[in-house]
């Protein structure tokens, strides 16, 4: 938890140094940027269930064309789970009786692309895509101890939402979207084995 802190602190920290520009003045005219809290919830995933807010989003891109943007995407998620106090039998042959608190966190990052609707109009809809790379810790903490393995897996993520923009002169709004996302990252944890992680959510930010 303590690096989902970090890392969101860090966004908003880059939020914070970036203020409206008018759409004449603005340094990069062609370009586009997202800063967003996400929402992540998990499908078919028991080792760390439930929906989470510890999430964040970072993305940029250039215009192609009118329609066409290509950049690129940071983004986290950390989602929790609970076992009450059981009994499990390791692959060692010991048994350790315990409760227990499961974390996923996961670190996805590469290409983003876009098919934009409407340029110049208030709300810019759009259909994009994510491609790249995830890096995922899957954790158990019970009594005063943590055991957790990592690895590396290839992230897919289609997602649609708007940019909304009040004031057309001002090259600053708000950003929501809605994205499903696929990362092969896989690991054995105790008596728990992971394989893939699918989820979908929700983001909100500003875009610019």
């Amino acid at each position: 938890m303590k690096r989902s802190i970090l890392i969101l602190t860090a966004l908003c920290a880059v939020a914070a140094l970036c203020r409206p520009q008018r759409a004449e003045a603005q340094v990069l005219p062609n370009a586009y940027f997202n800063i967003d809290w996400q929402i992540g919830i998990p499908v078919s995933n028991d080792f760390a269930d439930k929906a989470s807010g510890w999430g964040a989003n970072l993305e940029g891109g250039y215009f192609l064309t009118e329609a066409i943007t290509i950049g690129g995407f940071l983004n986290y998620q950390t989602n929790f789970g609970e076992v009450g106090r059981q009994t499990l039998v390791l692959p060692s042959g010991n048994a350790l009786t315990t409760s227990q608190k499961h974390s996923v966190f996961q670190l996805p990052f590469g290409v983003a692309a876009r098919y934009n609707w409407l340029q110049g109009a208030i709300c810019r809809p759009y259909a994009g895509l994510k491609v790249g790379a995830s890096w995922a810790e899957f954790a158990s903490y019970y009594s005063i101890y943590k055991q957790s393995t990592d690895n590396w897996g290839f992230y897919l993520s289609p997602e649609v939402g708007v940019s909304i923009f009040p004031r057309r002169d001002l090259r600053f709004g708000i950003h929501a979207a809605f994205y499903y996302a696929y990362a092969t990252n896989s690991g054995d944890l105790l008596t728990y084995s992971i394989d893939n992680l699918n989820s979908f959510g929700f983001r909100i930010g500003v875009s610019f």
